[in-house]
């Protein structure tokens, strides 16, 4: 969890997890960003930078399930699954606190931006393919634009920066707050080659949740059939209780 906040309890997640079903990614993320900072307005969860957020999320993954992460993926050159176990407590740095503003400076033009937010990141899908959406993304988070020290509106970046500075901007970016994008590069046993794995905390960690609710469901309905509890009197117990009644269940 993140320092300071109280952890999210069984019911809580429960309900995360119902109002996520019919959601599409996006905004499955600020649900479970609410779940790790769950005294933080909306506002203030779509302004955090992107990597910010992913620390969040990799944080609440931890607290829930552990330290350990297995990945799966498939060999892009021989099409081997591949299967590997990650720390996820190597995962998840979060960018310098402070001034966040970057600077880069290229054939004539200087360029102040400060890192991309959720917010930014929503901003820049909407804008269909994914030129647009990086042009977007960068005129977004422009401070400050300078071409032979004139100054050049952000609008209008998208028609006047050369790729080269578009590319150092997104450099920069991803060296200031490498949680945002997280890629691993996996060598195939069979073949040797390595395939580039884009690690996305929120597809990870949603179908965590989703095979914990549904096995948390199955609890509920056996412990209310033997018992007649409450839902949430079952919930109210520890895992370990609630495992040795089920226990008891089975024996009887």
């Amino acid at each position: 969890m993140i320092p300071g906040t109280a952890p999210v309890g069984p019911a809580e997640l429960l309900a995360a997890w119902e109002a996520g079903l019919a959601l599409g990614a996006a905004e499955r993320s600020l649900l479970l960003h609410r779940a790790a900072r769950p005294r933080a307005g909306t506002d203030d969860l779509l302004s955090v930078p992107v990597g910010e957020r992913e620390a969040d999320l990799y944080a609440l993954r931890r607290s829930l399930f552990g330290e350990r992460m297995q990945v799966r993926t498939e060999c892009g050159a021989c099409g081997e699954a591949m299967e590997f176990d990650l720390d996820a407590g190597t995962l998840g740095t979060r960018p310098a606190a402070g001034d966040r503003l970057l600077r880069v400076a290229e054939d004539g033009w200087v360029v102040e931006f400060r890192l991309p937010t959720v917010a930014d990141l929503a901003a820049a899908g909407a804008a269909g393919d994914s030129g647009a959406a990086r042009r977007r993304l960068v005129a977004g988070c422009t401070v400050r634009a300078l071409r032979g020290g004139e100054p050049v509106a952000p609008e209008r970046l998208a028609a006047l920066l050369p790729d080269r500075v578009e590319r150092l901007i997104a450099e920069k970016a991803a060296e200031a707050d490498p949680t945002a994008d997280v890629t691993l590069n996996v060598t195939c046993p069979e073949c040797g080659e390595a395939t580039p794995a884009e690690l996305d905390i929120t597809s990870y960690l949603w179908t965590e949740l989703d095979s914990w609710a549904r096995d948390l469901l199955l609890d509920v309905h056996l412990l209310a059939t033997a018992y007649g509890w409450r839902e949430t009197d079952i919930l109210a117990l520890s895992p370990l209780r609630r495992r040795y009644y089920l226990e008891l269940c089975t024996d009887g």
